[in-house]
């Protein structure tokens, strides 16, 4: 395994060079993926909590070469809907080495689930509702069980991503212990679990520490358990002039804060593993001077990176062709028809010209994972760099891409 690498990688850590040739060679827009960052960081978690369960929050980045690169770190899978079990499934992660931990998961979610959990009965569920219970119950299960508690408290880099307080998440903290006294003559009751949210860092770790105290106290009470999972959500910088979090600090306190108790300390980061393994480029297709500033039009839109228009969320941004050219008031912006459309507006940037390559950092995680089809505009290509090899780990869609759900719509049974 690696070594870990240092704590943070910025836009101007990659291969300028490198980065170009990869957009002449595959086109644009096209994440580029490297896999020995998540090795690294994967590398550094293990340090910081040698004795912790660690999982990998799927929902980040399910790429296949990425989830065999944590596979083969020794960090598990904690997967939140059936189609996250199935990539694990098939990056190689046996049963035992994943928690399906669904958030009101329709009945196919469910019933794909137990299927693969008839195969694979040392797979974890994790339920966050007493009627999810009774529903694994209709459905034959009676295997290793979690459950996840809503204690009150929650944090973010942004309200639409906090849980750990939101009615939506978990079982309220206070009926817990008469739920897991009351499942456990039927199924395996092996943890209790909560997660604060995403983008934790700064002043939110106070309300994550708090967050471990009540679920040290949840353990402590219920008793009896294989593992407490205070879950994930640890932030990296966006911007350049934010700091790296110390995660070593944050593991001192996160056990400091848990307290005594015989459970296993769970930890389940997503972000943390591939945010800045991954950049986004995009090729210059329009630029236009106004009075108030030059609007610079790229390839790649809010169907390309959401994060953005979503969150509001800063990525920095850097015109690879021509670094040292005069910098100006810039707006980057894509060829959706929505004004949130925008990947920044007045920043500084580099004057570009038409058919300039941009560079988008930290775009590693929930980049592809939630790029979409609006205004029937094709997914991009992801290529994937390990060490000296780089090669395609999704193709181009294509506009017939686009259209084949209608295009064979006959060729199938409705559901």
């Amino acid at each position: 395994m690696s070594d870990g690498g240092p704590a943070v990688r910025r836009l101007a850590d990659w291969d300028r060079e490198h980065l170009l040739s990869l957009a002449d060679e595959f086109g644009s827009p096209l994440y580029v993926t490297d896999l020995q960052r998540v090795r690294e960081n994967c590398s550094r978690l293990h340090s910081a909590f040698p004795d912790a369960h660690v999982s990998y929050a799927v929902k980040a980045h399910t790429g296949r070469a990425v989830l065999e690169a944590v596979r083969e770190t020794g960090i598990d899978a904690e997967c939140a809907a059936a189609g996250e079990v199935e990539r694990a499934l098939d990056a190689g992660f046996p049963g035992d080495r994943i928690r399906y931990t669904a958030v009101n998961p329709p009945a196919a979610d469910l019933d794909h689930v137990i299927s693969r959990w008839e195969e694979n009965p040392e797979m974890t569920v994790t339920v966050g509702a007493a009627d999810t219970i009774d529903r694994l119950r209709e459905r034959g299960f009676d295997g290793r069980l979690c459950l996840r508690a809503n204690p009150g408290v929650g944090a973010g880099h942004h309200e639409k991503v906090t849980t750990g307080g939101h009615a939506k998440f978990g079982i309220p903290i206070d009926r817990v212990p008469d739920i897991a006294d009351d499942v456990r003559d039927e199924f395996d009751l092996v943890g209790v679990h909560a997660h604060a949210g995403s983008g934790i860092s700064g002043d939110d770790l106070s309300a994550h520490r708090e967050l471990v105290r009540r679920m040290g106290d949840l353990a402590r009470e219920v008793g009896d358990l294989e593992f407490v999972d205070v879950g994930g959500g640890f932030g990296v910088p966006y911007r350049d002039d934010e700091p790296p979090l110390d995660l070593d600090a944050v593991a001192d306190a996160t056990r400091e804060a848990l307290g005594e108790t015989d459970a296993r300390l769970a930890i389940e980061p997503g972000r943390y593993v591939v945010a800045d393994a991954g950049v986004l480029l995009s090729r210059v297709n329009t630029v236009k001077e106004t009075p108030e500033t030059t609007v610079v039009g790229i390839d790649a839109g809010m169907t390309t990176l959401l994060r953005p228009a979503m969150y509001d969320a800063y990525h920095a941004i850097s015109n690879l062709s021509r670094p040292d050219a005069e910098a100006v008031p810039t707006i980057v912006s894509g060829p959706v028809c929505e004004t949130s459309d925008v990947f920044a507006d007045g920043r500084s940037l580099a004057r570009s010209e038409r058919g300039d390559v941009l560079a988008i950092g930290n775009a590693g995680a929930y980049g592809y994972e939630m790029a979409s089809t609006y205004n029937s505009r094709p997914r991009p290509a992801e290529v994937v760099l390990d060490g000296s090899d780089t090669r395609v780990a999704r193709r181009r869609e294509t506009l017939d891409d686009v259209t084949l759900l209608e295009r064979t719509a006959s060729e199938t049974i409705p559901n």
